[in-house]
């Protein structure tokens, strides 16, 4: 397994993930924004870096786990980025949720430099990242599969190898976010009408978790508004940027989502409502005429 392995963006995957790679021998070298929480991460056992520059002169694989497309390519490209400072033959490893057309312009552009590509999105939440049994879903070349694939394994449980070029993974990820947004839009109706009819919450909660009509995050979601506690794990302002890039790639095919889009409407009025910031399961809160359980 590669030693020395670098990573960008210390957030509620990105540090799990660090951990997992750690405790698979690498001597993992960090960068965040959060000055402080690259040192926490040394003073674990890590090495802090001052830029993704630095980073890039000490590690072959570069592992980068940010919001956005944006934020990618300023890691990648911006002041102090990491492209520039890699040298031919290293991986970057792309674990945001994207356009997929921006991923396979990334892997060519890249590729000029002769830096390989791995196009990673992830799921699973901050507790599986910290476990290493979150879900990767990849595609790349072969070349960057066989410089880099045992570190995706020491990331993830469940590595999906879904193609021999970048794009394939970000179009998964993308439905996987569609199935999400609708869920926890859907979750957060059911239990506002619950709320509403004057039923109680917690029997509510335990009915549908042990029936038919559960699902994943329903019963993770909905936990949360049970708790009264919205601090953001996954924030409303994801689920708006992510359902966003859903409806723009099937806008381009002119392809119907009819969920999707009252459920990117239901978050962006989460988010302008002031809950941006939130936990996702505070989209729950556009609806009116109901009582939310309190934080203890």
């Amino acid at each position: 397994m590669t030693k020395n392995v670098g990573l960008i963006g210390l957030g509620a995957m990105g540090a799990g993930m660090a951990s997992s790679l750690r405790r698979h021998g690498c001597q993992v070298h960090v960068f965040d924004v959060r000055a402080d929480a690259a040192q926490a991460f040394a003073a674990a056992g890590g090495v802090a870096c001052a830029s993704p520059a630095e980073l890039a002169t000490r590690c072959n694989v570069i592992v980068s786990v940010v919001v956005n497309a944006a934020q990618t390519e300023a890691v990648l490209f911006g002041d102090h980025g990491c492209a520039p400072a890699m040298t031919r033959g290293s991986v970057f490893i792309m674990c945001s949720t994207v356009d997929p057309n921006w991923s396979i312009a990334t892997e060519a552009r890249l590729a000029k430099l002769g830096i390989l590509y791995i196009d990673a999105p992830i799921s699973g939440g901050a507790a599986k990242a910290a476990s290493g049994q979150m879900t990767m879903m990849t595609a790349a070349t072969p070349a960057a599969y066989a410089a880099a694939g045992d570190l995706l394994d020491a990331m993830a449980a469940n590595v999906y190898r879904l193609g021999d070029k970048a794009g394939a993974g970000s179009k998964v990820k993308i439905i996987n976010q569609l199935l999400a947004g609708v869920h926890i839009a859907a979750a957060a109706e059911a239990m506002a009408l619950g709320l509403r009819e004057g039923v109680n919450p917690d029997a509510l909660y335990d009915v549908i978790t042990h029936s038919a009509g559960n699902s994943w995050m329903f019963e993770n979601r909905m936990a949360h508004v049970l708790k009264g506690d919205y601090t953001p794990l996954s924030a409303v302002d994801i689920f708006v940027k992510d359902l966003g890039l859903v409806l723009d790639v099937a806008r381009a095919s002119k392809f119907p989502l009819p969920l999707s889009s009252t459920a990117h409407q239901m978050f962006m009025q989460a988010s302008t409502s002031g809950f941006a910031r939130e936990d996702d399961s505070a989209v729950i809160k556009i609806f009116p005429g109901i009582e939310l359980p309190q934080k203890a």
